[in-house]
């Protein structure tokens, strides 16, 4: 096995971790932090407000649980910003709990170790204070694709991953696949296996992940190339205030 093998290995294995970890803590802290009704960690600032309806705030739940766990563990840092947690929240508040969950899965699927490699390719911007590499939901400027977004699109939704491929994030479009596949086998032998609540958990994780890889691919095509745009500016949605924290 080589090094990538042994870095890739690593990485997959760290984020089934993640979904492990994350569901017990659902179970743990879920709903506790759904009826607190203060705002102790980002997530819960979307959580608790009254604009936010119940359907985005079962979304936003795990997050919520989540980040009461890598809050507490460095190691658990994210490298972007706003952090994939936050990301994800916002992109549920903003675009509804479907589309946000796809959003969510695509940045999961970037958060990997050619991230860094990427940013730089794309010439994007690091954060000033703690060099993080920064992602808003949307950017300042419209942007001109480097490749076919439609193209992309497509390719990933007949093979998940292969439209990152297209637009040149091969190790991205290698997550995807590695992590749909994985979900969706793990699914599949749980439905066989009469499994009543882990097979409809890994089956609707699949589901998220595809839909992911879709909007990922057409994302990807989009924004693979900042350089191309003298004035590539990043804002973030000034959604309810989230915290600049790493998790």
């Amino acid at each position: 096995m080589n090094g990538f093998d042994k870095v890739f290995k690593k990485n997959i294995t760290k984020i089934i971790l993640k979904l492990k970890i994350v569901g017990i803590f659902i179970l743990l802290v879920g709903p506790w932090s759904f009826s607190a009704g203060q705002a102790a960690y980002p997530a819960d600032t979307i959580l608790v407000s009254e604009n936010t309806t119940i359907i985005k705030k079962i979304g936003i739940l795990p997050i919520a649980g989540w980040q009461r766990l890598s809050y507490r563990l460095d190691f658990l840092n994210c490298q972007f910003y706003p952090s994939c947690s936050n990301y994800g929240a916002q992109a549920i508040y903003k675009h509804g709990l479907i589309f946000g969950a796809f959003m969510a899965s695509d940045r999961i699927i970037r958060c990997n170790p050619a991230a860094f490699h990427y940013q730089l390719e794309a010439g994007g911007k690091f954060y000033k204070k703690d060099g993080r590499l920064v992602d808003p939901l949307r950017y300042a400027v419209k942007l001109k694709p480097r490749s076919n977004p439609f193209t992309g699109a497509a390719l990933s939704a007949l093979i998940p991953g292969m439209g990152r491929v297209y637009s040149g994030r091969w190790i991205d479009g290698l997550f995807g696949f590695s992590l749909f596949y994985l979900t969706a086998n793990t699914g599949y032998k749980a439905y066989q296996d009469n499994r009543p609540i882990k097979a409809p958990i890994f089956i609707g994780a699949a589901l998220i992940i595809y839909g992911g890889e879709i909007y990922g691919a057409y994302r990807s095509s989009v924004n693979n190339s900042l350089t191309n745009n003298t004035t590539s500016r990043v804002v973030i949605s000034p959604s309810p205030s989230i915290s600049a924290k790493k998790n």
